[in-house]
């Protein structure tokens, strides 16, 4: 009877655990992978763990290997030892780093030494400030030394006022050794100023360190060269955008063989995230968005022969496969989320078809948590074109039962909706509070062929906001959605979809959330600092008065000219750092619900950019954000 009794407890035990439900709290403490190469010997992988802590408000990381055909992880105290260091030349004699120098008077002291407790800041053309940093003419450049102690750098840009890597956020992929160590090749946008804000040129130049001489390598093509590699063969490869000023063009694989450009992917319906070569030289695998999720793909190399080029999706499935760790013989090592799960570290077969988790840092958590569903329905759109929308249901659903339902607008306005896991955005969390949630793979998105994607531009409040109702509208019709309670929330160009659409809803929708989103068009023109953005997405200047695109951009597509007919409830969140969409924008917004009688709130953020990175930050940011709703839907 006792052991009967022992059973049943230890059954509704486990029952009780396993019916918890994710909480910004529990998020916040899932360990965070990133993997960080091959071990030397080839046998195992080497990854970081990054925990948030929110009582310290920082960030811990620890490092791990694991066998590359799975076992037991091993802590490691570091990881130099363990990795091949691609910044030292292939003879082991030089090594590549990149440092900030100061290059530029910008600051009132620069010009008045006498002056020193002057925190002025002078300027003589645009580029003044840049994602969450102004220009103190300060600029990161390139340099190599001998590998040993004491050895003395050379800035291989001398006194260029150009950045390698590029800002905000490039790294040490921005440049890359030559095969035989005689040359270094680097990613640079060469222009200053103004130019440097209203262009995307960045080209790929190498560096000949026997003659100083720098070579551009990519001169003809006037948008975005990035992510140099060499094929084991030495053929300079990378990825091209060809137009100019538009940041989201399609991202083509060029091969320089023998002197003759090839584009892999020219042919092919899609835009390639990242790459690497097999080791044979025979393929590229790469990957990229498509249906909804990105997924691992091959395209074959042709050299100089009749062969046609072919490009072939390995893998499928609802998830999204991210980084391209290492491909040997028949086993890829990828990392893989969903909507439900942070990224893991994977091994695929590429004949077998089938995927062996490797790293399980969060299993344990999530084993304890009831978790969402999230299904894939297919929208009729105005113009009769076929779209994904994302539908997540919360934990336990019942049908019969109504529930409070929130259209997310994703960001960009070009970027993928895939089985991405944000750790603010995040679908598993917002439909653990009880939302359905409708997320439509609107005009705008990676993943259903370039036209799609490129339909957004210039028409920001266009087909885009009839997307976006159609997806709404066709999820109302099922029986467990309260259409008395719909919400409407998104970041960025999801923060103008949601002022927008809160002029147009013709009353759908309970309540509105906006963070760091565009609210007027015009003067985020004369605020944000990459010029280059709005000239494509809007057409042009504001002041181009013969312009149609551009002057319906700055007035039937602002939606500030819709507030008059703004009726429900609005958070507006912004960051204080970002200066993609400045703070005005939300001050404006926030005024004019106000000053209208709505029922506003304004979470300002003063040391976060368009991101919330800070881990009490992000607690905040979840709290306020579930507050609203539980407040107005």
């Amino acid at each position: 009877m006792k052991k009967l009794l022992f059973l049943i407890l230890s059954t509704m035990s486990i029952t009780a655990s396993a019916q918890q439900i994710m909480s910004p709290e529990i998020l916040w403490k899932l360990g965070r992978v990133t993997p960080l190469g091959i071990s030397k010997d080839e046998k195992s992988i080497v990854y970081k763990v990054a925990t948030p802590s929110v009582e310290e408000n920082k960030i811990n990381s620890k490092f791990y290997t694991i066998p590359r055909n799975g076992g037991a992880p091993t802590e490691i105290k570091e990881t130099k030892s363990l990795l091949n260091d691609k910044n030292i030349s292939q003879d082991g004699k030089y090594i590549v780093y990149n440092e900030e120098i100061k290059l530029e008077n910008i600051l009132g002291k620069d010009f008045y030494p006498e002056l020193d407790k002057s925190n002025t800041q002078i300027y003589n053309g645009l580029d003044y400030r840049h994602w969450d940093t102004w220009n103190e003419g300060k600029y990161n450049h390139v340099l190599y030394k001998e590998n040993k102690d004491g050895a003395i750098g050379i800035d291989i840009l001398k006194d260029e006022i150009f950045d390698c890597p590029q800002k905000p956020h490039g790294d040490d992929e921005d440049y890359i050794w030559s095969p035989d160590g005689k040359s270094i090749l680097y990613v640079c946008k060469k222009k200053a100023g103004t130019q440097y804000a209203i262009s995307t040129n960045t080209d790929i130049y190498e560096y000949n360190l026997e003659t100083g001489k720098t070579t551009n390598r990519t001169e003809k093509n006037l948008g975005y060269d990035t992510n140099p590699a060499f094929s084991p063969t030495g053929s300079l490869t990378w990825l091209q955008m060809k137009r100019e000023g538009y940041e989201a063009d399609k991202n083509d694989i060029i091969v320089d063989f023998k002197g003759l450009k090839i584009n892999l992917t020219s042919n092919w319906d899609g835009s390639v995230s990242s790459f690497q070569w097999s080791k044979d030289g025979k393929k590229v695998y790469f990957i990229a968005p498509v249906d909804g999720t990105l997924q691992l793909f091959e395209v074959n190399f042709p050299g100089l022969t009749k062969i046609a080029v072919t490009v072939k999706q390995i893998t499928s499935g609802d998830f999204d496969a991210h980084d391209i760790v290492d491909i040997t013989g028949d086993n890829a090592i990828l990392t893989r989320t969903d909507m439900n799960h942070a990224l893991e570290i994977y091994s695929y077969n590429l004949k077998k078809k089938t995927w062996l988790q490797l790293t399980k840092v969060n299993d344990e958590i999530y084993s304890k948590l009831s978790l969402p569903k999230f299904e894939r329905r297919y929208v009729t759109t105005t113009d009769n074109k076929k779209m994904l929308v994302w539908v997540i249901l919360p934990p336990n659903f019942d049908a019969s039962k109504k529930y409070p339902t929130l259209l997310y607008c994703q960001g960009g306005p070009q970027s993928p909706l895939t089985q991405m896991y944000s750790f603010r955005w995040n679908f598993s969390l917002m439909a653990s509070q009880g939302y359905v949630i409708v997320a439509p793979n609107r005009r705008g998105m990676n993943g259903h062929g370039v036209k799609w994607n490129e339909q957004i531009s210039g028409d920001w409040g266009g087909q885009v906001m009839d997307d976006y109702l159609s997806a709404i509208d066709d999820v109302s019709k099922e029986s467990y959605v309260d259409k008395a309670r719909l919400g409407c929330v998104g970041a960025s160009y999801g923060g103008y979809s949601a002022y927008y659409l809160a002029g147009i809803h013709n009353n759908r929708f309970k309540t509105f959330i906006a963070h760091d989103g565009v609210f007027n068009t015009q003067s985020m023109y004369g605020t944000t600092e990459e010029v280059f953005f709005n000239h494509w997405e809007n057409g042009g200047a504001y002041w181009e008065k013969n312009n149609k695109i551009a002057q319906k951009s700055y007035t039937t597509f602002n939606p500030i000219t819709l507030v008059d007919k703004w009726n429900a409830p609005i958070l507006i969140i912004q960051g204080g750092k970002d200066f993609r969409v400045p703070i005005g924008q939300a001050q404006e917004a926030f005024q004019a619900a106000q000053l209208r009688g709505i029922k506003s709130r304004f979470l300002y953020l003063p040391e976060e950019n368009h991101w919330v990175l800070s881990p009490q930050n992000a607690q905040v940011w979840q709290r306020e954000f579930y507050k609203w709703l539980k407040e107005t839907l």
